[in-house]
């Protein structure tokens, strides 16, 4: 006789089905736990088992006095030369982009140890990934010619290209933060939140700085994947200057 499946299992199963059936979309609410528990006939701790194994697979997230959302962590290539929105659409994730500022101004301090202080332009935008705001991104980009170019949804790196300016590397550091105002607003969570801080260098064909990026990516949304291989780009594991 084959061993008989747990019951957080069947209500793993069963969810995971309804999530990829469409009958659960991306950014939708799962009834509150207790529905949910007396829906299937399950203790509330079962119930829970069930959710963590899903959270845990990337296909819900939890989130304290919110609610369980139907929100597949989408994954950030550390090994590919693209742009953000461009990585996650390959992955078939729905991704929109809001312009919040896009002007020409002089860098600060961080962007224009590498860009200098000619005027330069400021773009600030806040990514959407199934309707729902999951990436603050801040670039200081090269010159002005960008200016007055529809970037909501054209690639930062395809719009250079089409100038001529071509992208040939980029430099990319992760490290763990806390969510500060007002990115805390845009993204519509709670300041002190854990996050994930990139801060990107793109190099032009002449080994010049093109594009200085900053950008803070809600760990609740996403998760870091690279490949491992004998040869090739690899990650560099450091520890953080005190």
């Amino acid at each position: 006789m084959p061993p008989r499946t747990p019951k957080y299992q069947v209500i793993a199963d069963d969810l995971t089905s309804k999530i990829k059936d469409g009958e659960l979309p991306p950014g939708s609410a799962l009834p509150p736990q207790k529905e949910l528990s007396t829906r299937y006939g399950v203790t509330l701790a079962t119930l829970r088992q069930a959710l963590k194994q899903l959270e845990d697979e990337g296909l819900l997230s939890q989130q304290p006095g919110r609610g369980t959302f139907v929100y597949p962590r989408v994954k950030y290539q550390l090994t590919s030369l693209h742009g953000f929105a461009e990585d996650l659409r390959a992955q078939g994730q729905t991704v929109t982009t809001e312009i919040l500022d896009q002007s020409a101004g002089t860098p600060p301090d961080w962007a224009a140890e590498l860009l200098g202080h000619d005027p330069a332009l400021r773009l600030e935008r806040l990514r959407l990934v199934a309707g729902r705001p999951a990436v603050h991104q801040l670039s200081w980009v090269r010159g002005t010619d960008l200016v007055e170019a529809d970037l909501s949804d054209t690639s930062l790196y395809a719009a250079l290209s089409s100038l001529g300016r071509l992208v040939n590397r980029a430099s990319e550091v992760v490290r763990p933060g806390l969510l500060d105002e007002p990115v805390a607003a845009l993204l519509r969570r709670t300041p002190g939140e854990p996050v994930l801080v990139s801060e990107r260098v793109t190099y032009a064909l002449d080994e010049s700085a093109l594009v200085v990026d900053r950008a803070t990516m809600l760990g609740s949304a996403m998760e870091i994947r690279t490949e491992r291989a004998a040869t090739g780009l690899s990650l560099q594991w450091s520890r953080p200057a005190t």
